[in-house]
């Protein structure tokens, strides 16, 4: 895990391409928040992030006030708010350019199939979580999370989300869509890749309303931006293969080294032992608060 700041690297992107984000310095009250997302024309619901984190650690879907306030009260660290993006399609598509490169490359698309249930007119939404491989695994997150909902008997082929949020280890399904990858889409993807300062190498997570309007440049939010600790995710696809999974890896890590070797004859300095044990520092310091959790 690195220690990156969430805002640090949200303030480099376009506001025009991401939601409307604010950052609250730790404690923030609930009062403060809710009259800085009323001046902004922020509504609920709203996503709320801390701004360290990874594998989507305290990210949530908040509905109202009272979610809010509950979340806050768990909350030890600087916290986002973000307006939440209600568009169909979420993906992450993975960006790279070496820095004497005049046009990045996108070397993976990676689309995300929210943790639901689908109804048969019978079962519960309880029942139909056990009999699903993946969301059991959710089970007691989501007894505490829906109690009102375990009992509801959903219609047949009724979608029922269970959680909101595009990550693997809250039971999204990574989906390889390389098969979108085109020109058009690279054109598009590098127009704004190469409006981040010092950017060359991670993933853009990005909800938009359909693939087309992606490659086109039109309705889309990019959600977070993940550097050198993120991965080309198509490799988490059902059924692929181990061995293709490790060979898209080290692919990855050559162009990384690559691009770290370019940076550094073009001026950019190495960390110093310093900074490293400062970051380790930060890194117990994390772990012990999601630990506490």
């Amino acid at each position: 895990m690195l220690i990156e700041s969430k805002k640090d690297i949200l303030d480099l992107i376009p506001d025009h391409l991401k939601p409307k984000t604010l950052f609250f310095e730790y404690p923030a009250s609930v009062e403060e928040i809710l009259e800085k997302i009323g001046a902004d024309g922020i509504h609920f619901p709203v996503i709320a992030k801390p701004d360290y984190g990874e594998r989507g650690w305290m990210v949530e879907k908040i509905e109202d006030q009272e979610e809010l306030r509950i979340y806050v009260n768990q909350l030890r660290i600087n916290l986002i708010i973000q307006e939440f993006i209600d568009m169909p399609v979420e993906v992450g598509i993975f960006y790279y350019r070496l820095p004497d490169e005049s046009r990045g490359h996108i070397s993976s698309v990676t689309g995300k199939e929210l943790l639901h249930v689908t109804g048969d007119g019978s079962s519960t939404v309880r029942m139909l979580i056990r009999d699903n491989a993946r969301a059991k695994l959710q089970l007691k997150e989501l007894e505490k999370r829906h109690q009102g909902l375990m009992n509801y008997v959903p219609a047949r082929k009724e979608r029922v989300e269970l959680i909101p949020i595009g990550n693997h280890c809250r039971g999204t399904t990574f989906i390889d869509r390389n098969d979108v990858i085109d020109n058009r889409l690279e054109e598009t993807v590098d127009s704004f890749a190469r409006r981040i300062p010092g950017f060359y190498y991670g993933r853009f997570d990005i909800r938009c309303s359909d693939i087309e309007s992606m490659r086109q440049g039109r309705t889309i939010k990019i959600l977070e931006l993940n550097g050198v600790k993120s991965e080309p995710a198509h490799i988490y696809h059902p059924g692929s293969s181990i061995i293709e999974a490790y060979r898209v890896l080290f692919f990855h890590w050559k162009i990384l080294f690559k691009i770290a070797l370019a940076n550094h004859k073009n001026g950019y300095g190495y960390p110093s032992i310093r900074e490293g044990w400062n970051t380790w520092k930060k890194y117990r310091y994390y772990k012990k608060i999601r630990r506490s959790r």
